[in-house]
């Protein structure tokens, strides 16, 4: 049984997602105040977050903010009834996984959901190394550990999968489209920003020289690649 917990201040929502996911794999938890979720991850474990940008004590992205000090690395998505770029980007930097605008599809956003699951199941990535070493990093993909020059490196759930699916094909290029199929399981155009700032955050933890990056890579005019052996040369 997936653990799911929704921070929603809309008793409507609540209600709506009680609806959708009541199925037996899934257990939803509800609280309409940032401060309790916050003191509910401190002491429980879920598979996967839903929370609301407006809340009536904290702002969501605060939540989120404080739930990865917390070096929780569940997956996040974030509701708004705003819809500006600004907000979705600011909420990815925080630590978000997925972002999505209100009012929005209970069927789409079902489907998000089961895709950040189904993404965590260590079956999928059986095909891929269990381990990478590339100059002074490490990616253990058995421990879901990366460690840059001996020291652990903190990702999210999805920072790691999108990591790795580079890492394990060293020099192919991805379109961004490509990486959102592969790491999050669904193709809409309209959030393929949502790689580029899960790009920016990696880049920010793994590069010495954001302006020189040394791992991730970009193909201008056609996406992102994982440094090879070809470049060391």
């Amino acid at each position: 049984m997936k653990k799911i917990l929704l921070v929603e201040d809309d008793p409507d929502i609540i209600k709506l997602f009680n609806l959708h996911l009541n199925e037996p794999a899934y257990c939803l938890t509800a609280f309409m105040s940032g401060d309790e979720a916050i003191k509910s991850v401190a002491k429980d474990t879920f598979d996967f977050v839903i929370l609301d940008i407006m809340l009536p004590d904290k702002d969501g992205i605060e939540v989120c903010r404080a739930i990865r000090q917390q070096q929780v690395k569940t997956p996040i998505m974030m509701l708004s009834a705003r819809s500006e770029e600004i907000d979705k980007v600011l909420a990815l930097e925080m630590g978000a996984d997925d972002y999505m605008t209100k009012p929005f599809s209970m069927r789409e956003l079902t489907a998000r959901i089961k895709a950040h699951l189904r993404s965590r199941e260590p079956d999928l990535q059986a095909d891929t190394q269990t381990e990478i070493k590339f100059k002074d990093l490490l990616i253990d993909n058995n421990l879901k550990k990366v460690c840059l020059k001996n020291k652990r490196v903190d990702l999210t759930q999805k920072e790691f999968d999108l990591l790795l699916q580079l890492a394990s094909n060293p020099g192919k290029t991805y379109s961004r489209p490509e990486l959102l199929a592969l790491v999050w399981g669904y193709t809409i155009s309209d959030y393929e920003h949502t790689v580029t700032s899960h790009i920016n955050r990696l880049r920010i933890k793994l590069e010495t020289n954001l302006s020189d990056p040394q791992y991730i890579l970009t193909s201008w005019g056609v996406g992102y690649r994982f440094a090879d052996e070809i470049q060391e040369q």
